[in-house]
């Protein structure tokens, strides 16, 4: 664990403000489902709560089917970061915290179609740029009206062509996977 060197005090109803700075850097919102923990020394361990994560066996599972069936890189993402990927390398893609272009797709609950290398292109992870993929298809994972995570499929092959199958392959997973969360 890191020290922040930051001390809140808990108020009468057993609150605590967790500060700008930290809620900014951990990506927690107004709203935002927080896990928590203890262990055995006393300490309270707060995390970002990933319904999607739950099923990151499941999702990994679901991105290799994508990734064998489309013949492309396939992502399931939560709210913040990748949690499963298949047609790629794992190391370079698990883990990443999405982009601020992909979070704002997933917030207003859109589909992102680039459909050739002559489009616009967004990063989808931080601290990636943008031209790296030539074809990209991005849809949210909606559960209960609330967006949990998205569903991508990429190309770095230049004569690659991103169509209305790949959308609806990208749609009908986003849309299973979110029913799974229902359930």
């Amino acid at each position: 664990m890191k020290a922040t060197g930051i001390v809140r005090r808990i108020d009468d109803l057993g609150r605590v403000v967790i500060p700008k700075e930290i809620r900014k850097t951990l990506r927690i919102r107004e709203g935002d489902p927080l896990e928590i923990f203890t262990d055995k020394d006393g300490e309270v361990i707060l995390k970002k709560y990933s319904p999607i994560g739950e099923l990151s066996e499941f999702a990994l599972q679901y991105a290799e089917t994508l990734a064998k069936t489309s013949g492309y890189v396939a992502c399931i993402t939560d709210t913040d970061n990748v949690i499963a990927v298949s047609g790629a390398s794992k190391r370079e893609f698990l883990e990443k915290s999405v982009s601020h272009e992909l979070e704002k797709i997933m917030q207003d609950k859109t589909t992102w179609v680039t459909h050739n290398a002559h489009e616009k292109r967004i990063p989808l992870f931080t601290n990636e740029a943008a031209d790296k993929y030539c074809a990209q298809v991005v849809y949210p994972i909606v559960s209960e009206g609330d967006t949990i995570g998205s569903v991508v499929l990429m190309s770095t092959d230049a004569s690659a062509q991103m169509g209305d199958a790949e959308i609806k392959l990208v749609q009908s997973a986003a849309g299973f996977l979110g029913r799974q969360m229902e359930q």
